[in-house]
């Protein structure tokens, strides 16, 4: 088990985070963006969340999406397996699909926790993989913010925004103090033509602001869509066993004593109106239903329901 860091290594990492971003702000500001690529199309088929589009389909309070944008296919996060299964739901949601390894280029992980690591068994071992045999990313160089182990592949460590591939860019690794540790996250951001970047998240732990800031210097352009996890479990947990919450608790990235509130929820919804969205789609897996509700009714016509087996074409 990983025991949570001192309240002084806390306060240190928070200390460590915003130092980062004002770096951060300071290098932009000197420095040229990537020429990220422009892309006709990018299209999101999510294979795992916490909703599904249909009953012969699983879900868990994990992510893993198969991106297609730019010539390139990016499966994005393993999932949670939250039973630690040597054929794991994601596993067999790909099989009813019809997702092989030859519709996968390369992976990226967002970030090392559990959810979208493969389950905890990957996170002690700091390993991406899906299955124990037979893993249908064995060969592929997997993109992460932290070393990992891979079975026979590649493992390269996003160090700084980047385009990864032709189309397909990261916002590079991202920090959030959280009582788990200093967590780095990445962010994908794809450049669609004529309408502008789009951002697919894993969990949104550094914050909404720093996410929107560092995917408009990559793209050069005001943010078109947001889509994925923005962690706002407000009224529930989806990962809650008994009177523990840690989605609540481990994922915040405020201090204990600031909860993730839905004050903060209609923030970040006037935050991203302000922005003029086109597609905005939250993740179920973080976020509990009342945030849902309230986005879905925030952005209308613009707003689509991320469920597993649902493709979102942009």
């Amino acid at each position: 088990m990983h025991r949570l860091p001192s309240p002084f290594a806390y306060l240190r990492s928070r200390r460590r985070a915003a130092a980062f971003y004002t770096d951060l702000k300071t290098r932009n500001a000197a420095g040229t963006p990537p020429n990220l690529t422009a892309v006709d199309q990018l299209t999101i088929l999510p294979l795992m969340d916490y909703y599904s589009s249909r009953d012969d389909l699983e879900t868990e309070a994990g992510v893993s999406y198969l991106m297609k944008a730019g010539g390139s296919s990016v499966l994005f996060d393993l999932g949670l397996n939250i039973r630690d299964e040597d054929e794991p739901a994601l596993l067999r949601n790909m099989r009813r699909i019809g997702v092989t390894s030859d519709d996968i280029d390369y992976v990226v992980i967002s970030h090392p926790h559990s959810d979208h690591l493969g389950g905890m068994r990957n996170k002690l071992q700091a390993k991406a993989a899906i299955a124990e045999k037979d893993d249908p990313i064995a060969d592929m160089t997997v993109y992460s913010t932290v070393p990992l182990q891979v079975v026979s592949g590649r493992n390269t460590v996003i160090e700084k925004p980047c385009e990864i591939s032709p189309g397909v860019g990261t916002t590079g690794p991202l920090p959030a103090p959280l009582l788990l540790g200093y967590t780095l996250e990445q962010s994908l951001v794809f450049n669609v033509r004529g309408k502008g970047p789009v951002v697919v998240i894993g969990c949104g732990h550094p914050g909404l602001e720093h996410i929107i800031e560092q995917a408009e210097w990559l793209a050069g352009e005001p943010l078109y869509g947001i889509i994925g996890g923005l962690h706002y479990p407000v009224t529930e947990d989806r990962r809650r066993k008994g009177l523990l919450k840690p989605q609540k608790l481990f994922g915040n990235p405020n201090p204990p004593w600031r909860p993730i509130t839905k004050k903060l929820v209609r923030d970040a919804i006037e935050l991203l109106k302000g922005k003029d969205l086109q597609i905005v789609s939250l993740s179920p897996h973080d976020s509990c239903d009342w945030a849902l509700s309230h986005f879905e009714a925030a952005f209308g016509s613009n707003y689509r329901r991320l469920l597993v087996g649902e493709q979102i074409i942009v």
